[in-house]
């Protein structure tokens, strides 16, 4: 494998090993959502959150879209999400017999 895709994709995931950050990408699986709204979402003050989501949106994890003067925030990229989706589905399994997205319906 090369060099760079390793550096890369261990930014990657670095970038995502942090709770508020993966929170904030579980949050997004289901659609846009404002700085506020997120911190809302996942119970972080918003200077916070808005932090997070700077360095989120600097390795391209979250891409942004102006609404008046609101920044809505959104995972754009597919495979961003199927790996936010994959992440925290193995956990579920790791924990349970009879894991949660397994309760719930369509898949997300």
């Amino acid at each position: 494998m090369d060099d760079d895709v390793v550096t890369l994709a261990v930014e990657v995931l670095r970038i995502l090993a942090d709770a508020t950050r993966l929170r904030i990408a579980v949050q997004l699986l289901d659609g846009e959502l404002s700085v506020t709204e997120l911190a809302e979402a996942v119970d972080r003050p918003v200077p916070g959150v808005s932090q997070h989501l700077a360095k989120m949106r600097l390795a391209r994890l979250v891409a942004t879209r102006r609404e008046g003067t609101t920044v809505r925030y959104r995972i754009d990229d597919e495979h961003i999400r199927q790996l936010v989706l994959d992440t925290t589905r193995h956990v579920e399994h790791l924990l349970s017999d009879r894991p949660a997205h397994h309760e719930h319906g369509p898949v997300r």
